[in-house]
């Protein structure tokens, strides 16, 4: 890699990585992918293109000595990926700090990580998160809805506004069960037993878990079972709506096959006052009985509209659609996570990103740019009213 380019550093071998890491590879030269096991991203070397070096080393977080190494290889400007567990990246966050590095993930951005704002801004080092496919794509097709309402002259007009933003995963062949897991279902179960809060008839609304208010959404002429997703109510003022006096429906959720909430009625029961313990059993038993099988395709779709309706009942209405489908290392959810973490590196390459804490980025121009890089990896958006 050129002495000026700051090394790229991808913590994590994982189902989700592969599409973007080597995309970066092949984009600036070289890159370092550091995990835990090492015969996965071995397995990727040969996808590496003539003249480009990816280099495989090995870490494990809880050792002091591979820490250690890890730190040893570092220097200041380096970009650091973490595809870790989300619980790890405020570990990685604090290495990045103390070597002077940036950080990306795809994961939300929590109170720990807020808290590195200020260290980081003072060091001109930029912690970038949520931009992988949810949080990340959905981010980005948002920004550019909602300034295409602005430039509709359809805000701060008292219209009645319906935003909902709506992403699933999942096979592309019907299963009674419905679905199928990338990764261990831990994730998956434990987010089924959070509340979720978003505006619905123009009030703020909780259901204490995702199972209570599940209903039927269609996309395009095909029908999906639909629910809330953590807290939508910080997003409403991130994307720019915090203004509109007649917000009447808000929700960030996830999608599913039409029949999933019948498929998964005894694991709904299971999870009523489940132990940890049994969690993790009932998660280890699912992910045996319900991973992709070799060259099974998946499928990945992400969904962002926002509906005006004026008091004279004219309405305006953009959509944007992400709709892919994948299988092996080039999964649907592999691509649009890791390509998309890809576009944040990409752009720290080259200076376009601030420093401080900070989700992908409000700025149209800027998300547009990250767009269209996705394009040229093969992730199309299908826009109405919506000019990319």
């Amino acid at each position: 890699m050129p002495s000026n380019k700051p090394a790229i550093h991808w913590l994590g071998a994982g189902l989700a990585s592969g599409p973007g890491l080597i995309s970066l590879v092949n984009k600036w030269g070289e890159a370092n992918v550091w995990s835990s096991e090492i015969n996965r991203p071995r397995k990727l070397l040969s996808k590496v293109n003539e003249g480009a070096t990816l280099n495989v080393h090995s870490l494990a977080l809880e050792d002091n000595n591979s820490v250690e190494i890890f730190r040893n290889a570092l220097r200041a400007g380096d970009i650091i990926i973490s595809m870790l567990p989300a619980t790890l990246h405020i570990q990685v966050a604090n290495i990045a700090i103390d070597e002077n590095c940036h950080l990306v993930t795809s994961s939300y951005i929590n109170e720990e990580m807020r808290n590195l704002n200020g260290v980081a801004s003072a060091k001109g080092l930029s912690l970038v998160n949520e931009v992988g496919l949810d949080p990340g794509i959905d981010h980005l097709l948002t920004h550019v809805l909602i300034d295409e309402a602005r430039k509709a002259n359809v805000l701060d007009q008292g219209n009645k506004l319906d935003f909902v933003s709506y992403c699933g995963g999942f096979p592309v062949e019907e299963t009674p069960f419905t679905y199928k897991f990338s990764w261990t279902p831990l994730g998956v179960l434990s987010a089924l037993t959070n509340p979720a809060q978003f505006i619905k008839n123009g009030k703020e609304t909780e259901t204490p878990t995702a199972w209570e208010a599940v209903s039927e959404f269609s996309i395009h002429n095909e029908v999906f079972e639909a629910y809330a997703n953590r807290n939508s109510l910080p997003f409403i003022a991130e994307y720019g709506l915090d203004s509109e006096s007649n917000l009447r429906t808000f929700v960030r959720g996830t999608l599913r096959k039409a029949g999933w909430k019948h498929a998964w009625k005894d694991i709904f029961s299971a999870l009523v006052n489940i132990s940890s313990d049994d969690l993790g059993l009932l998660s280890d038993k699912l992910w045996k009985e319900h991973q992709y099988n070799k060259g099974e395709q998946d499928r990945v779709l992400l969904y962002v509209a926002l509906t005006s309706t004026s008091v004279s009942g004219e309405t305006w209405k953009g959509s944007l659609t992400l709709d892919e489908k994948g299988n092996g290392w080039q999964s649907a959810m592999a691509s649009t996570v890791s390509y998309t973490v890809a576009q944040a590196v990409n752009a720290l390459m080259e200076g376009r990103l601030s420093p401080g804490v900070q989700a992908a980025p409000d700025d149209v121009v800027e998300a547009k740019l990250w767009l269209r890089g996705l394009a040229g990896n093969g992730i199309k958006i299908k826009t109405v009213n919506v000019d990319l």
